[in-house]
Order: structure tokens, then C-alpha cells, then sequence
């Protein structure tokens, strides 16, 4: 659970919606573009832009989430809240909330429901340090179902593709698997066959489904493995020794597995499904000006679709850093100069927007764009092209709260 909270140091013209734009990236906190002395062939052909931040937040935030349609930002809150915002402007739309008060324990995995899994839309997938499990019906604001475990604390959750079950992990070991339309319990996995597959002996931070196999699942924790589970045999089917897992830090796509380990080397690395050997290291420091603190890393996540780009954060270093795999795998850009570390990203459906969150409670949200030319302007909401390193935005207020139905 994060520490004591901490504040972005960065100039900023804030509204009464609580959403901010920076005035200048080089400031502490800023993003900064990558300065790699790489070719010019081999360089990412794409750059982040500060969009806006929502500074108003009052507690850490250890998950985010966009919605499927790419119009809502969820975040679930060290108190216990789920709060809930415009992905256009930063401004609060909801706040869902099972219990108030010191009772209160984080929320710590989110997940909307896919599209199409049913008629009702906006449902959002919750679990909670206190071990349970609630469907949201965020538009209402209503709490539709909760599992609960008193025995246990919850710390990831993730939606099969066609929406039709869920998986829950954390403190005892156990990867558990819901009927979505009944909320029963269909398995539970905790063990493999022998020694070669003998399922996680930890805590699990991380769960995701393969999106392209509806029987496989992967899940990584702190016994430094990577599991992979087969729901037609109930059990792991084997692993993959060696990332150290302490956050949403796993993910798949196609035959490739991404983890981000929380240590001081090798924390951002690929694999290959099948074999489960290492594809790459991707190195953390690329460009000529980086931390001399090492990151290590809580969360790693590629973009939705074509996976195409790479998003990672952690403490140490306190920043989140985003790599393009269509050139290399080389970085694209730097959030940097947070008080605090970072304890999610999530890129958004079209691959066009990423959020940073973590300690310092707030949320950045950066654009993807890609570059027009080497002197290029934005023509996006007033961002120009400033000096290498740094953005500098069009000042814009942000007033009151907003309902996104």
C-alpha cells in the first residue's frame, strides 16, 4: 500500500473541476521526449503530449481504466472509491463507493466489462484490499453485486474478451473464476502437475486472459513467476521463472508475455508464450538524460489493438515511460519529476490517450501523436512544439462537475 501522499512540483493553471494543464514540461513533473542518440531510422516516429491533469484527487490511486468506448476514466482510490471522469477533460463524474470511514480499504484492480457482453453498458468490475468483488453500474451509480472474502485481500481482476467470466487473485495464492451473468464461483487454481508447474506460492498481483485463447490465462506475483492456466484442466500448465511481480504488471499479446518486475535490472521484459524463453530485455534508460535512481516497476501494459507501443511506471525513479515496439522497441517519451511513484497506466481503446497515476494522487492523462517533421507543430488544442524536451500548452480552465451519461 503506498505511503504518505506527495504533490506534482510543476506550474499549472488549475479550474474548479480539478483538471490542469501544465505550462511547461521541463518543469519537475514535466514529459519529456526521448533525447537518444540513436539513428534517425531507429528512432519512434511518436511523441506524448501533456493533455491534462486531475489534481483534485484526494487519495493515492493504485488502478485505472477506460472504458470500452474510450469516454469514461476510472480510477480506484486508496480510500475505498472508485471515482470516475470524463476522459475528455478530467472533470468528476462519479464517485461509487461501498463503505465509509478509517474502514475503508483500497481498491486495488478495475476492469469495465467488455462491449457486448450485455445490454446493460458502463458495468465496471471492482475488487478491494478487503477481498471483495463489486459490479458497478456507473451511470446510476448503483452497486449491482458483491462477492466478499473476508479472509483474503484482493489485488487484481480481469474480464475474459467476450465478457462471459472474470478471474480474481490475490493474498492466498488462488486464481478464482466467476460466471459473469450468475456471479458463481466456476474454479479455483492454486496448483499445478509437480514440480514443473506447481502454481504460485505468493501473493498475486497481476491476472490477464489470453485475448486470444478463451481457455488461457497468465498471472505473475512476488514468488517470481509468471503462471500460465488452462480453465479446461483447472490448473497451471506451466511457467515462466524469473519476473518479480508487485502490480499490474503482466500482459499478453499474441505469443508474446510483457512483464514489469519491481527490482533495480531487467524490470521491463518480453517472452515468448510458448517456449516461455525471453524474447528481449527492453533497457529503461535510452535516452541522455535519465534518473540516477534506478525504477523499479509496478505496472507494464501494451496498447489496446495492435499492441504496438509499450507503457510502464514504478518508484525508485518515480516516473512511467512509453517504448514503441513498431522501431525497436525504442522510447518514446518520459513522465518525469513526480514526488511519488507510479502505481498504474492505461492506455485508451484507440491507443490515442495514456493515464499516469500513483502516489502523488494525481492523474495525467498524455496524448499519442505522431510526429509530422522535425520542427512540426501541433495543431491539437493549442500545443506547440517548443524546444526539445518540452511542451508548452495552451492555458485552458476546467470549472464544475460533469454527469457523462
Amino acid at each position: 500500500v503506498a505511503r504518505a501522499l506527495g504533490r506534482l512540483k510543476c506550474k499549472t493553471v488549475q479550474g474548479d473541476g480539478g483538471a490542469r494543464r501544465p505550462e511547461a514540461a521541463q518543469a519537475a513533473g514535466g514529459c519529456k521526449e526521448s533525447t537518444s542518440s540513436a539513428s534517425p531510422s531507429d528512432m519512434s516516429q511518436k511523441r506524448l503530449i501533456p493533455l491534462y491533469t486531475v489534481s483534485d484527487n484526494p487519495s493515492e490511486v493504485f488502478t485505472t481504466r477506460f472504458s470500452p468506448d474510450g469516454k469514461l476514466l476510472a480510477a480506484g482510490c486508496g480510500d475505498g472509491t472508485v471515482r470516475v471522469y470524463n476522459a475528455a477533460n478530467g472533470r468528476l463524474a462519479y464517485e461509487l463507493r461501498n463503505s465509509k470511514g478509517r474502514e475503508a480499504m483500497p481498491v486495488t484492480g478495475l476492469r469495465f466489462r467488455p462491449l457486448g457482453a450485455s445490454k446493460t453498458k458502463n458495468v465496471l468490475l471492482a475488487v478491494n484490499a478487503d477481498g471483495s468483488v463489486s459490479h458497478w453500474h456507473v451511470t446510476s451509480g448503483k452497486c449491482l453485486h458483491t462477492i466478499k472474502d473476508d479472509n483474503n485481500q484482493l489485488y487484481c481482476v480481469d474480464y475474459r474478451p467476450d465478457g462471459a467470466i472474470f478471474a480474481t487473485a490475490g493474498k492466498d495464492f488462488t486464481v478464482r473464476v466467476y460466471d459473469e451473468a450468475t456471479k458463481t464461483l466456476m474454479s479455483e487454481m492454486c496448483t499445478g502437475v509437480g514440480s514443473a508447474t506447481p502454481g504460485h506460492s505468493n501473493r498475486v498481483f497481476s491476472l490477464k486472459f489470453n485475448p486470444t485463447d478463451p481457455n488461457i490465462m497468465i498471472s505473475g506475483g512476488w514468488d517470481n513467476t509468471v503462471q500460465i492456466w488452462d480453465l479446461r484442466v483447472e490448473h497451471a500448465v506451466r511457467s515462466i521463472y524469473g519476473p518479480h511481480i508487485c502490480g499490474d504488471a503482466v500482459d499478453i499479446y499474441d505469443n508474446t508475455i510483457l512483464t514489469g518486475s519491481w527490482r533495480t535490472k531487467n524490470q521491463l521484459e518480453m517472452w515468448d508464450y510458448n517456449s516461455g524463453e525471453k524474447i528481449a530485455d527492453i533497457p529503461w534508460n535510452q535516452s541522455v538524460v535519465h534518473s540516477a535512481t534506478p525504477a523499479m516497476l509496478y505496472c507494464a501494459q501494451f496498447s489496446k489493438g495492435s499492441a504496438s507501443l509499450i507503457a510502464a511506471g514504478g518508484t525508485g525513479s518515480n516516473e512511467a515511460k512509453v517504448f514503441d515496439r513498431s522501431a525497436g522497441n525504442r522510447l518514446v517519451g518520459t513522465v518525469a519529476g513526480l514526488s511519488r511513484g507510479v502505481y498504474t497506466v492505461d492506455f485508451d481503446p484507440f491507443g490515442r490517450k495514456l493515464a499516469v497515476a500513483g502516489g502523488d494522487t494525481a492523474i495525467r492523462i498524455l496524448g499519442i501523436e505522431t510526429k509530422s517533421g522535425d520542427s512540426a507543430a501541433f495543431d491539437d488544442g493549442g500545443y506547440d512544439h517548443a524546444e526539445e524536451g518540452s511542451i508548452v500548452p495552451s492555458e485552458s480552465k476546467v470549472e464544475g462537475k460533469e454527469s457523462h451519461k
